[in-house]
């Protein structure tokens, strides 16, 4: 069971911090990846973490901006949002995959496990 949290709304320029914490799992056996879905877009991939925390993947847009990170010994991983503008506007989901490989890290259904999304809302 994942479940994403954090959200909630900003101002543009601001930050947020949003995590993700499994139970039921060992979630350092577990790749896991943010993505969002913007009101009348496609799910799109965001960032992601290899398990062993030492790869990290970035969207295009969000490449500078966003981080994440995990710690396992909390079964959590994060996504810190610095610089947030109304395109980053979307309902974010945290994902985890056990047999993810590098080239799939951004490929929404290659992942096994989807929290139920946390709000993100930018106004400007």
């Amino acid at each position: 069971q994942l479940q994403a949290f954090g959200g909630g709304l900003v101002q543009a320029g601001d930050s947020l911090r949003l995590s993700c914490t499994a139970s039921g799992r060992t979630f350092s056996y577990y790749s896991v990846g943010w993505f969002r879905r913007a009101p009348g877009k496609e799910r799109e991939f965001v960032a992601a973490i290899k398990r062993n925390g030492g790869a990290t993947f970035y969207e295009g847009s969000v490449k500078g901006r966003f981080t994440i990170s995990r710690d396992n010994a909390k079964n959590t991983v994060y996504l810190q949002m610095n610089s947030l503008n109304s395109e980053d506007t979307a309902v974010y989901y945290c994902a985890a995959g056990e047999r993810l490989i590098t080239s799939s890290m951004g490929n929404a259904p290659a992942y096994d496990y989807w929290g139920q999304g946390t709000l993100v809302t930018v106004s400007s």
